[in-house]
């Protein structure tokens, strides 16, 4: 029985890899919101204890999320619809912001931001919805400071949540009309830039933690990570392919399904 449920659970980290390269093409987000929930079952059956399983999932799903968003913006590039500029503005904030987000979360309840989250997700996805009937913020992204807290905004809270950080990329600048299919391939870069810095910082925090699965570093399965990061990659370059074929309205409602169903995941775990 229990290499059956072995092999069960290895079959489901492989899909949810898949699942998570192909979000990641079509919605430029890490698919951390897959990953981390198989994981954490995963690690379970395995015998991981309570107080270390969660660090374990976030720490192995933002180091898949590194690769997978890689092979993402390097497609959505070869395409031409990334915005450079954003990018390089928001690099430096995002980092400080996932920095910022590891030391904050010993001090605010998670609640919070998971509450600020969905809010503002099921606002997004309203718009998406009903395209022009809802106010924007803006007719154009701000630039300087403002955005440069924007990119604070979104590393903080994705380290806090354990995401990629490309949902929320796409939050701020469709609620600021740009383009559906330029906002997914500029986010798609947001992923790297905050999973890198998240992942170290959770091989750091984990690295004489005792009671952890073999051949991990820190709170990052190698093991997951070799099971989760071929399919992810590979589907990554399906995910793209499918989002420049949708038209633009299509394009909208399927990331306006995917906010919601995201934010239900998040108030069901509040």
């Amino acid at each position: 029985m229990l290499t059956a449920d072995l092999v069960m659970l290895g079959c489901a980290v492989l899909v949810a890899g898949a699942t998570a390269g192909v979000l990641a093409g079509l919605f430029g987000v890490g698919g951390g919101t897959v990953i981390v929930p198989v994981l954490y079952a995963a690690f379970g059956l395995a015998g991981v204890p309570d107080e270390t399983r969660m660090p374990l999932c976030i720490g192995t799903s933002l180091a898949v999320i590194i690769p997978t968003s890689l092979s993402s913006f390097a497609a959505h590039h070869r395409r031409g619809a990334v915005d450079i500029g954003v990018l390089k503005t928001w690099a430096l904030p995002i980092v400080a912001g996932v920095v910022g987000g590891s030391i904050l979360a010993h001090y605010a309840p998670p609640i919070l931001f998971k509450l600020v989250f969905v809010i503002i997700a099921l606002l997004t996805a309203a718009r998406l919805v009903w395209s022009e009937r809802l106010p924007r913020l803006g007719l154009e992204l701000p630039s300087g400071g403002p955005l440069a807290g924007y990119g604070v905004m979104i590393g903080a809270s994705s380290s806090l949540m354990g995401i990629g950080g490309g949902l929320l990329g796409n939050i701020v600048m469709s609620m600021y009309g740009r383009p559906i299919h330029q906002t997914i391939a500029t986010c798609s870069g947001i992923g790297l830039l905050v999973s890198l810095p998240g992942t170290l910082g959770y091989v750091a925090a984990g690295w004489n933690t005792t009671d952890l699965p073999p051949l991990s570093l820190g709170f990052v399965s190698l093991i997951a990570l070799v099971l989760l990061t071929p399919t992810s990659v590979v589907t990554a370059r399906w995910g793209v392919a499918l989002a420049h074929q949708l038209t633009k309205r299509r394009l909208e409602l399927a990331l306006a399904c995917y906010l919601f169903l995201i934010s239900a995941r998040f108030v069901i775990s509040l």
